[in-house]
């Protein structure tokens, strides 16, 4: 559903004032029929709808009662925890996916790339429910599904198989995760995910958790891969927390052959993993993204969603405090994002589709440190909440 719409006195990325025309749910220029809609923006800033590039819609305990959490922190046991959790608490993939996607869209977030778990106990439910999900608020949001096999992709007998049928079904992109620690053969673990990939002419998303050179070496192997495959700006790494822990050269070696094969890098700025080096990645030309991670879940009770809060998390992470670099941070939650998961006519250019978010500040770095809420978001024109609050006609979610 596309609308006409002029926004008056609004300011892209803290910029001068200027109106925005949305026409047939497009950006315009200026001139011609007047929209039969317009609203006055007060000179808030506007960004393009924020991108959620990583976070985990089928595993969010939104609005449902409070999980004690008495597990052990180690990966692995957290996996395991996971998989009796979906058993024993009753996550609908479905419900729980629509609640996230309406709590971030008062944020502002208007794409998302989900990781979606497939194994050998949950079969495809998680993926089906998502799919029900993006279908049901395809109006609302852009949904990019992962498959991910969360518990490995050749532990369990039978999953390999599941990850085919997922990408039958619907699923977008090619997951995988920790090739070495999970599966504990990364050069197996990784040639099937491209070989998935090459089959199914899809992107992929691995999670790499890996540490210092154990995770430099499967990175190196992913490089290869990529470009024995031609899959140049078609793979993304997640998390990759072994890129702030290498030495100096060997840092910048890594991250100028990931940039070379345009491969992108994901990073939520976690308190507990080694920050990546933003400024060295920026300069080296990598496309860098961020999300959020999993949502209030069983692993962690963190998190809402907001992806501008997670620009300030970014900052502060990296020890960040001067205005370039927090707009820097914005950026890479708005144009990174859209990059690093191939969206298209994503921007303010005539054409791009008319999404964006109104939010209060004097400046971008001002909006970042300080995350004001009460936001107007706008999709192809149409107005999904005014100042914090969603529109009355949009879909109900249980």
């Amino acid at each position: 559903m596309t609308h006409d719409l002029l926004i008056r006195n609004a300011r892209p990325f803290g910029k001068d004032p200027v109106d925005l025309v949305i026409r047939s749910g497009r950006f315009g220029a200026p001139g011609g029929d007047r929209p039969s809609e317009e609203i006055d923006a007060a000179g808030y800033i506007a960004l393009p709808g924020l991108v959620e590039a990583h976070t985990h819609l089928d595993k969010t305990l939104i609005g449902m009662d409070w999980f004690e959490n008495r597990i052990a922190p180690n990966r692995n046991d957290r996996i395991l925890a996971d998989r009796k959790a979906k058993r024993d608490l009753g996550i609908d993939a479905r419900r729980q996916s629509a609640r996230q996607i309406f709590q971030t869209l008062e944020h502002g977030v208007l794409a998302i790339r989900s990781h979606v778990d497939v194994d050998t106990e949950i079969g495809l439910a998680n993926i089906e429910g998502v799919l029900e999900t993006r279908e049901a608020l395809r109006d609302l949001a852009d949904v990019q599904i992962v498959a991910f096999p969360q518990s490995g992709m050749l532990a369990c007998e039978g999953t390999l198989e599941l990850m085919d049928a997922a990408m039958k079904a619907g699923a977008d992109i090619v997951g995988g995760i920790d090739p070495a620690t999970i599966d504990r053969d990364p050069v197996r673990h990784l040639d099937a995910m491209f070989a998935l990939a090459e089959r199914h002419a899809k992107p992929i998303d691995i999670h790499l958790h890996e540490l210092g050179e154990l995770g430099a070496f499967c990175l190196e192997l992913i490089v290869e891969r990529a470009r024995a495959h031609a899959m140049q700006g078609k793979v993304m790494i997640s998390h990759g927390y072994c890129l702030g822990m290498l030495d100096t050269a060997r840092q910048r070696a890594v991250i100028e052959e990931l940039a070379a094969e345009r491969i992108a890098v994901m990073t939520v700025g976690s308190p507990s993993a080694p920050a990546l080096p933003l400024r060295l990645m920026r300069q080296c030309g990598l496309v860098v993204a961020s999300g959020s991670d999993g949502i209030q879940g069983t692993w962690e009770p963190w998190g809402n969603g907001d992806m501008l809060e997670r620009a300030r998390f970014l900052a502060q992470r990296n020890g960040m405090t001067n205005d370039a670099d927090l707009e820097e941070t914005a950026r890479v939650c708005t144009f990174g994002g859209a990059e690093a998961i191939n969206l298209t006519g994503y921007g303010f250019a005539d054409g791009d589709f008319g999404d964006l978010v109104l939010v209060q500040g004097r400046t971008l770095a001002e909006a970042v440190a300080l995350t004001p809420q009460k936001r107007t978001v706008i999709r192809r024109g149409r107005i999904l909440v005014r100042t914090g609050t969603l529109a009355r006609d949009l879909p109900h979610v249980a």
